[in-house]
């Protein structure tokens, strides 16, 4: 079932064919991703990747999600006053031909209240919403820790 959900997922956000003779519309690039769960007492995980916009223009991603959790969203940890806090970012921009790399302790998604048993191994599909409406997927696996 959830091998049918991660195909449907992959066509619904599928690149998006620009109006100006049919090409595929730019969308960035995923490598290097991995998810990380908490204990078991804790229903939450953290995914980290690197985001890699290969196009000729600037991206904002406004949002992710996953059929796996019930709550994602794009975290940042900082260290203030010599204490670590984390926060929601309401977006993240991804400069043309630039990078943004996820990783404990500064970038993560958070990812809250799985909605099954996740395994080592097992792979979650995101997929990450762009402001101009555009969206693409990554296929995270599983992991104690980093590839």
């Amino acid at each position: 079932m959830r091998s049918l959900l991660a195909i449907i997922f992959m066509f619904a956000v599928s690149p998006v064919h620009a109006a100006d003779g049919g090409t595929p519309a730019c969308r960035p690039g995923v490598s290097s991703p991995w998810l990380r769960m908490a204990p078991a007492a804790m229903p939450m995980g953290a995914a980290f990747l690197t985001i890699e916009n290969r196009c000729g223009r600037d991206v904002v991603i406004v949002g992710v999600e996953s059929a796996d959790f019930g709550s994602t969203s794009l975290h940042e940890t900082r260290l203030e006053a010599g204490v670590s806090r984390m926060r929601a970012l309401p977006q993240l921009p991804v400069a043309a031909g630039g990078r943004v790399e996820f990783k404990p302790g500064g970038l993560h998604i958070m990812l809250m209240n799985p909605r099954h048993n996740l395994r080592l191994g097992d792979t979650v599909v995101m997929i990450f919403r762009l402001r101009d409406g555009g969206a693409f997927t990554a296929s995270v696996p599983l992991r104690d820790t980093a590839p």
